[in-house]
């Protein structure tokens, strides 16, 4: 059996917007990178009421086979709920169907700033 290999860097990805299709017409099934990261937009940060993903805390998802390792960041490095927020993305990720292991780094290189915020979420919180 081959060992599928996939890794996902969150910065240089190009989102589909609302308008965008497969060639064929028909919408494709959502893959297991697509569930991870709608299980990342159920986990919110404490402090500003919007998801991880969106919030641009994850900075890297990385498949292989059913085992996923993300690389994540806080908005400050003092964030009193570190220890919990990586527990919330475990079990949110843990619980994707395809998913048999999560493993979640605390990174802090490059530094979190609003500027990895989607524009939707900028414009929610009135910074645009």
């Amino acid at each position: 059996m081959m060992e599928a290999d996939h890794h996902f860097d969150v910065a240089s990805a190009t989102p589909l917007t609302a308008g965008d299709e497969p060639v064929s017409g028909v919408p494709e099934a959502p893959t297991l990178n697509d569930n991870v990261i709608a299980a990342l937009r159920t986990v919110l940060d404490p402090e500003i009421p919007v998801n991880i993903y969106d919030l641009g805390l994850i900075y890297k998802i990385e498949l292989k086979d059913q085992f996923v390792e993300i690389d994540m960041t806080l908005t400050a490095p003092g964030c009193p709920v570190a220890g919990e927020i990586l527990g919330w993305v475990e079990k949110a990720v843990g619980g994707v169907n395809g998913v048999g292991g999560v493993k979640v780094n605390l990174v802090f290189d490059p530094p979190w700033d609003r500027s990895r915020m989607s524009e939707e979420v900028q414009l929610e919180l009135g910074l645009l």
